[in-house]
């Protein structure tokens, strides 16, 4: 079945996004959240992606309609995205998602670069049953770590300058001596953004395929 645009309230407004749905009636949800580019092609097809493994996936899109290839104009979007609003926004797609009608009520995240983040972020913001992050940083912000419900899963690369692994290194510790559960991921040779098939320049085939199994394997252990 092929995805929908959605609508839900958020921020004193409306906030969007793209919902794909699985062949089940029911499912846990994914909220699959994007990189500085907007809420591009290759993002909706990651929610097509975890539609197909069996969940119900929602994108939410935070630029509102923007979005872009440039890698100078995607960095002004993500400077100019203010952190509160993405967060309500966020925090919208959750409630939206957990209340949906095909939805069994346990709610996982998943986020990219910028998105890696925020994904990070919601999970204390929300009861998020799991969240995984790729090669994300958070930045501006101190999040509460007593607040994380779930475990985190992370993805990184030995050769990624802006997630390094030092930086992955840290925030796994800074999770586990807050006494959650962690397990973060490093792959051999790979650069930011190695799971985008979208940009061969720094896609890794390998990487990316045992990083997705690890993903899929750690929501079912922890949504189904």
């Amino acid at each position: 079945m092929a995805g929908e645009m959605v609508s839900f309230a958020s921020n004193g407004g409306q906030a969007g996004g793209y919902l794909a749905r699985p062949s089940a009636a029911k499912a846990a949800g994914v909220i699959v959240i994007q990189e500085w580019w907007g809420l591009v092609p290759h993002i909706r097809d990651v929610a097509d992606r975890f539609a197909a493994a069996g969940y119900l996936a929602l994108a939410p899109d935070l630029y509102h309609g923007e979005q872009t290839t440039e890698p100078d104009e995607a960095g002004k979007m993500m400077m100019s995205l203010k952190l509160d609003e993405a967060a309500r926004d966020l925090g919208a797609a959750f409630d939206y998602l957990k209340a949906h009608d095909a939805c069994t009520g346990k709610v996982g995240c998943v986020g990219y670069c910028m998105g890696g983040g925020l994904s990070f972020y919601l999970a204390t913001l929300r009861p998020v049953d799991a969240c995984v992050i790729y090669y994300g940083v958070l930045q501006g912000v101190e999040p509460d770590l007593s607040k994380l419900a779930g475990p985190v899963m992370g993805h990184y690369g030995t050769i990624d300058a802006w997630a390094s692994p030092q930086v992955a290194h840290n925030l796994e510790q800074q999770i586990r001596d807050a006494g959650k559960h962690a397990q973060f991921y490093i792959y051999e040779g790979t650069d930011h953004a190695f799971f985008n098939d979208a940009r061969p320049e720094v896609y890794n085939r390998a990487a990316a395929a045992l990083s997705w199994d690890r993903t899929i394997d750690f929501f079912d252990a922890q949504l189904k």
